[in-house]
């Protein structure tokens, strides 16, 4: 008889094609992230089909597109505003309390919402005002909910747990205006806004079975975002992820000219506006199901730096084409790079940076996610009024290659940043 040990032999690694797909362990391992993961998957979606019925809503009361754009601008000051105060206040209360008051003012809004589109309200005024209470309560909850996360699973599923977070995100991006445009059609706004007030009850459930999660380490004092600004300044690997980033949605965004670009590229109308928005989250959402082999990679400063010159390049090459097939194509390959970059940047500052200074990295960050596309919406309209569309679209994609590179040659201490001995 062969000894036990012998005769026992080690498990067979998994096909290549299973280690492919996003790692489910931190689903199937942790019940607080399930439970959270699952809130949040199902009320992206909520908040995406009410999206598309605030727009709608707004656009068939006043027949105007400056009107309807006008929705953005009243979300993105409280983004920016509570974003940084809310990362403060993340890291000086009980972070699943927050969370809890955050979904529960999210639901809130979207049940007013509701009530004035069955009591036939008709008011612009008070679409804009919900708009700017239900940026200010995502703005304040989201730092919080994003710190939790390294408390919810183990540090070496980080990334896979980041991807995941990726995508339940990009569910909501495609899922959400699709069913959202099926039931604005067949029920009216009113219904895309009751299905989301209830689909908050997943996050609230979700939030209510969580331990207390106060922040860890000093918290004499309320918690200050100008100490998060200069933690931020000091510590050159965080600081140089963002500004990474902040190049790719400035310079490579070409968002503003899509409407221009479906006509003078394709000769098309509204619908293929639509194809070009979607293309890049459909890509995203690939992205992240596919990315079995993320918690493998180590070198997360140089997957970084090469996602975002990946986004750069599509960008460009997508200024370069005309086949419409091949351009959707470009910009989805471009939101996979993106979704690539998201979850090795979430990674590194959720394990680099120490407790305390979570929630305000992450306020900082809605603050580069909410105002950079904006920023590059201005960038790519003003060249493009200068020049063309297409000079517009190549010359911003070829502009984020060369920052990042330039960010790669004052920084190379970034190229030799590893996950196993993590340095903010």
């Amino acid at each position: 008889m062969p000894p036990a040990s012998a005769s026992a032999s080690p498990a067979p690694p998994a096909p290549w094609y299973r280690r492919a797909f996003a790692d489910l362990s931190p689903l199937r391992e942790n019940a607080d992230y399930r439970r959270v993961w699952f809130g949040q998957a199902v009320s992206s979606i909520g908040q995406q089909m009410t999206a598309v019925a605030v727009a709608v809503q707004v656009y068939d009361l006043t027949g105007s597109s400056f009107a309807t754009g006008l929705v953005g601008l009243f979300s993105l000051f409280p983004l920016i505003a509570f974003g940084l105060y809310g990362g403060a206040i993340a890291d000086s209360v009980d972070r699943r309390r927050l969370g809890l008051i955050g979904s529960a003012g999210l639901a809130a809004v979207s049940a007013l919402l509701a009530a004035q589109s069955l009591a036939g309200l008709g008011q612009v005024a008070v679409l804009y005002a919900a708009v700017a209470v239900q940026a200010g309560f995502f703005a304040l909850s989201s730092p919080a909910r994003s710190a939790m996360i390294p408390r919810l699973v183990p540090s070496h599923q980080l990334p896979a747990a980041n991807a995941l977070n990726t995508v339940s995100m990009n569910l909501g991006l495609t899922v959400g205006p699709m069913l959202g445009g099926v039931l604005i059609g067949a029920y009216g706004a009113q219904a895309a806004y009751l299905v989301d007030t209830v689909a908050f009850a997943a996050t609230i459930y979700a939030m209510w079975r969580l331990p207390a999660m106060l922040p860890l380490g000093d918290r004499k004092g309320r918690a200050s975002v100008l100490d998060g600004l200069r933690f931020l300044r000091e510590q050159p690997n965080m600081r140089t992820s963002f500004l990474a980033d902040l190049a790719a949605m400035v310079f490579g965004m070409p968002r503003a000219l899509f409407p221009a670009i479906a006509v003078t590229f394709y000769g098309g109308d509204a619908r293929t506006v639509g194809l070009l928005v979607s293309a890049p989250a459909v890509g995203a959402l690939i992205g992240a199901l596919f990315s079995g082999w993320v918690g493998r990679v180590n070198r997360q400063g140089v997957a970084i730096l090469v996602s975002v010159v990946a986004w750069g390049l599509a960008i460009a090459a997508f200024g370069l084409v005309r086949n419409l097939w091949l351009g959707l194509l470009l910009l989805a390959v471009a939101g996979c790079a993106d979704t690539v970059s998201m979850i090795f940047r979430n990674t590194m500052m959720q394990v680099a940076a120490p407790d305390e200074m979570r929630g305000r990295l992450q306020g900082i960050f809605i603050v580069i996610v909410a105002g950079g596309p904006r920023l590059g919406d201005f960038e790519s309209g003003a060249v493009a009024s200068l020049t063309s569309p297409a000079t517009s679209v190549i010359s911003g994609g070829l502009a984020c290659v060369a920052a990042v590179l330039l960010l790669a040659a004052r920084r190379p201490a970034f190229l030799a940043y590893d996950a196993r001995h993590p340095t903010p």
